[in-house]
């Protein structure tokens, strides 16, 4: 291995623990939020307001811990096959992890199908989160397909664009505190655009990196399965 390739090989590596730095540091985050800092969400659900329906809040908050319990393990479950061993290596704990970050998703995008009618913003962000539901499920089961047809770098790539999704709430919220804070944005406007801004943000950041770290060749196999 050359130096320009060992220090690839390194800066990869180095991103990659940063990953998993990030999503363990946000889960962290957002369980000390709910149970610990604000276990009714009462500063959040001041922001709701003119709901197009009545918040059973009992009914909200556990389809709401269900919801965050398993965007944790999406994020969880991404970061440790992106950051693990190649698959060739432990591809039986590649293949679990793998079937518990697709379970996931759908149990997150099947719960937000819930929550979304009383987002904050009303029927426009509420229209935003089925969007980026549909889009979400679309883009992971393309992962699913692909890999089952044994086309390695397709599916690397459509992973990544999946796991993108998984730091949606991380995103939404950097982007409305900049908002508001720095510019004095409303919280509800703020929040909106911030909903917008982050299906575009991270579908374009997923983009930029599969294009960049995945080889383009149309077909690459292996019995390796995510």
């Amino acid at each position: 291995m050359d130096a320009a390739s060992a220090d690839a090989a390194m800066n990869a590596k180095a991103s990659l623990r940063a990953l998993v730095i990030v999503a363990i540091g946000f889960v962290v985050w957002t369980l000390l939020n709910r149970f610990v800092l604000d276990p009714q969400f009462a500063a959040f659900l001041a922001h709701k307001t003119d709901l197009a329906r009545p918040l059973r809040l009992t009914a909200w908050l556990r389809v709401l811990d269900v919801h965050i319990a398993f965007a944790c393990l999406a994020l969880l479950a991404g970061a440790l096959n992106f950051a693990g061993r190649p698959p060739g290596v432990r591809r039986g704990r590649h293949r679990a992890v793998g079937y518990l970050y697709l379970f996931s998703v759908l149990v997150v995008v099947v719960t937000s199908g819930y929550l979304a009618p009383y987002a904050t913003g009303g029927r426009a962000v509420s229209m935003a989160f089925n969007l980026l539901n549909m889009i979400w499920i679309a883009v992971t089961i393309a992962a699913f397909v692909t890999i089952r047809r044994k086309q390695v770098d397709r599916h690397r790539r459509w992973m990544i664009r999946s796991y993108a999704f998984c730091f949606t709430n991380l995103s939404i919220h950097l982007l409305e505190m900049a908002l508001t804070r720095a510019f004095g944005v409303p919280y509800a406007t703020a929040y909106a655009v911030s909903v917008y801004a982050t299906i575009l943000l991270l579908a374009l950041i997923a983009e930029l990196i599969a294009r960049r770290t995945v080889p383009s060749s149309p077909r690459t196999t292996t019995s390796a399965l995510h």
